[in-house]
């Protein structure tokens, strides 16, 4: 059992329906554990639940809600390189996710902030065993043209055991 914490976008029912709709062809590993997300806090399993909750509601005190938009789609290699993760990535409001991603690892958490991997601000939308397939879903994603816009107004606090996601607690901004 682990907890992480992740932001459910709001998001307009057409792009929720975009989104969903490519990852049930093309997220065979993640689409039918969790709804879109973007995670700000990556797994950690060595802290009670009651002091991981109240460690996310001292770092977010006094964040407001902010708007993002996104119009690109990338690929990135998982950090074990055994698959590729394809990413929707945010132009507008990649700085605030940046920034509260920096805030939450700043005290307790801060000993599970990994150094080998970049933080890249994202909603993952499919993942392959095949680096190529993964590219030319992202070129075609990319030559269609993306646009999605949403807000952040909250974060959850989730458990994750047996690759299933259960929300703790949900923490407004």
């Amino acid at each position: 059992m682990a907890y992480l914490v992740i932001a459910y976008p709001k998001l307009e029912q057409r792009d929720f329906d975009f989104i969903q709709n490519y990852r049930e062809q093309n997220d065979p590993r993640y689409f039918s554990v969790v709804d879109p997300h973007i995670t700000l806090v990556f797994a950690i399993n060595d802290i009670d639940k009651d002091s991981f909750v109240s460690e996310v509601k001292d770092k977010i005190a006094g964040i407001q809600p902010f708007d993002f938009e996104i119009k690109v789609a990338t690929i990135n290699q998982n950090d074990d390189g055994k698959y590729y993760h394809e990413f929707l990535v945010p132009d507008a409001g990649y700085s605030n996710i940046v920034k509260l991603h920096d805030r939450l690892y700043s005290g307790l958490f801060a000993p599970h902030l990994r150094f080998d991997i970049d933080f890249i601000p994202h909603i993952g939308i499919g993942n392959s065993d095949d680096a190529k397939i993964s590219r030319q879903r992202i070129d075609e994603l990319n030559a269609k043209g993306v646009s999605i816009s949403g807000r952040v107004d909250s974060v959850d606090v989730i458990e994750y055991a047996d690759d299933k996601v259960m929300t703790v607690e949900k923490i407004a901004l």
